[in-house]
Formats: structure tokens, C-alpha cells, sequence
């Protein structure tokens, strides 16, 4: 079973608007969704999606967190939160025609004595994997990840800011940096795939067993002890980029669970993520056929 940790979830509003964004007008909303968010939440969905046993923890607290809790039961996602004193925070995507804006507020500060609610409710659970994903709520950093990596006997998996996996001080099962966390994990460039390649074999010798990367319409590279593997965006109709990234690293984990080589990882990993960009918001759109999506993806050894 892979658990989720999201410790600073949200309620994820997404708003498209007919024309572009404009200053000093009145703004309408062709489409207005609100969706349980936040990195390991999404991670979860897609796994449940996929068919892979799931269970989602983290934080909730105020009118968001029980719309997060409430969101989640009724699409069947299961999952088993700690209440905190503060509320659940609300991150706004704005799709125009001029662009994707993104406004995403920083969460309530926690208290460190609160990390250890979230481990005694994973150890209940005895998971084979957990997945920590997102960005920390101010008063927790990279000690409360290593602290979490280090409580039982399961593979540790972290999507996390590159300034935090600069900081993190035991091994890891996995990492899913995007291209700009790439770079500040590493301090090397990442402008071109060549040196997006070479900055996650960089990362993966830093205290990962295995480094995927997402490169947005450049597509992603895996990076294990024995290769480094790019493959190609394929074309995708991109609506919304959001949770694209929490669908390329659920998908992996489904992979790697099922026994595939890192070449029909990272392609099945890519074919998901593909079809997230497709939707708006953080639902999950279709996966019917991405396997066969997977297999005409092309593999470049690096």
C-alpha cells in the first residue's frame, strides 16, 4: 500500500475566464471548479485511478479542511487526516486566454509536536511506500521529512521544493523534482534537456536511490544507479498544468511497483501525465488506453 503524506494540503479553485485577465475590470468565469488538493492528496487520486491501494493523511483544519476531508470520501478516495488548529489553505489557478496565473497562499504555521500525530497515524497503516509531497506549512523544514523518513520500516518517496531536498539528510527511496526544483537542488542549470539530465544524475548520487524529473512540454527523465532515460512530451492539448506532475510521479510508483523496467517507467509516467495536462483543475481525466499511449513513446538514453 502507498500512504500519502500532504502536509500542507488545500482546496485547489480553478477559474477560466472567456478572454484574458484584465486590471481594473470586472472579470467572468466561463468555468469555476474547486477541487482537494495538494500534492500528495493528488498523488493519491491518480493512484486510486490507476488501481493502486492508497490511503491519503496529512493536516485539515476550518471550512477547507472539512471540504477537503468531504471532497475526498465522496469520490472515494480514501484517506484518514489530523486535525490542526488553523484552516486548510485555498490555492486559485486563473486560465485566460493570455496565460495560466497562479496564486497559492502559504498555509498555517504548525506546531512541530504535531508531526508526531502524523506518524503514529501512518504506522497504523503499515505502508509498503509514503509519499511526502508538497510544500511545508511554515514551522516545519526538512528535519520533519527525515523525521518521517525514519519512523518505520517503508520507502520514503519526496516531491518537495529544491531548497528542502538540498537539506534532507537521510536516503530516499525516490524524488520528483520539476525543472526549476532541479536546479535549485543541484545549482546546476537545467535550460536544456542535456543539462536537465546530468543535473538529475547529479541529484540521484546526492541520496536517491531514483531521481524523475518533470520537464513540463519537454517531457521527463528517470535517473537510476545504472541509466538516465528521457522521453519526449508526446502532443497533448494542454488545458491546465495543474497535477501534472502528481500524475507523472503516481504513475511511476504504479511501474516501478509492478515489476516494469525504468524504460516502461518513465513511459508510462509520461503517457499519465500527458493526459492530466488535458483537464482543468486536479480531477482525473480518462486513463482508458494510456498503456498503449506508453508504448509509442520514444526512449533516449542520455
Amino acid at each position: 500500500m502507498i500512504l500519502t503524506v500532504t502536509l500542507n494540503p488545500a482546496v485547489d479553485h480553478t477559474i477560466k475566464l472567456d478572454g484574458p485577465l484584465e486590471a481594473g475590470s470586472v472579470n467572468r468565469a466561463g468555468l469555476d471548479q474547486y477541487d482537494a488538493g495538494g500534492k500528495g492528496i493528488n498523488v493519491s487520486k491518480y493512484l486510486d485511478a490507476l488501481g493502486v491501494e492508497t490511503t491519503s493523511t496529512g493536516l485539515v483544519g476550518g471550512l477547507f479542511g472539512d471540504f477537503v476531508e468531504r471532497q475526498l470520501r465522496r469520490t472515494k478516495i480514501p484517506n484518514d487526516f489530523v486535525e490542526m488548529s488553523g484552516c486548510t489553505r485555498l490555492n486559485t489557478t486563473i486560465l485566460s486566454t493570455d496565460g495560466e496565473y497562479k496564486i497559492n497562499q502559504s498555509g498555517h504555521r504548525v506546531k512541530r509536536r504535531t508531526v508526531q500525530a502524523i506518524i503514529e497515524k501512518i504506522r497504523t497503516y503499515d505502508p509498503e511506500t509514503v509519499v511526502v509531497a508538497g510544500s511545508l506549512p511554515p514551522g516545519l523544514g526538512a528535519t520533519t521529512v527525515d523525521r518521517i523518513a525514519t519512523a518505520g520500516n517503508w520507502n520514503t518517496v519526496v516531491d518537495l521544493q529544491g531548497a528542502l531536498l538540498k537539506r534532507l539528510r537521510v536516503p530516499y527511496a525516490l524524488c520528483k523534482p520539476n525543472r526549476s526544483e532541479l536546479a535549485t537542488a543541484t545549482g546546476m542549470p537545467t535550460g536544456s534537456v542535456e543539462e536537465c539530465c546530468a543535473a538529475a544524475r547529479e541529484l540521484r548520487a546526492s541520496g536517491f536511490e531514483r531521481v524523475v524529473a518533470s520537464l513540463g512540454s519537454d517531457g521527463a527523465v528517470l535517473a537510476t544507479r545504472d541509466d538516465v532515460l528521457y522521453v519526449p512530451a508526446p502532443d497533448a492539448e494542454v488545458v491546465d498544468t495543474a497535477g501534472a506532475g502528481d500524475a507523472l510521479l503516481a504513475s511511476v510508483l504504479k511501474a516501478s511497483a509492478e515489476g516494469n523496467s525504468p524504460r516502461e517507467v518513465v513511459q508510462y509516467g509520461v503517457a499519465v501525465a500527458a493526459r492530466a495536462v488535458e483537464a482543468p483543475g486536479t480531477t482525473v481525466p480518462s486513463l482508458s488506453d494510456v498503456c498503449e499511449d506508453a508504448r509509442l513513446l520514444s526512449v533516449e538514453p542520455q
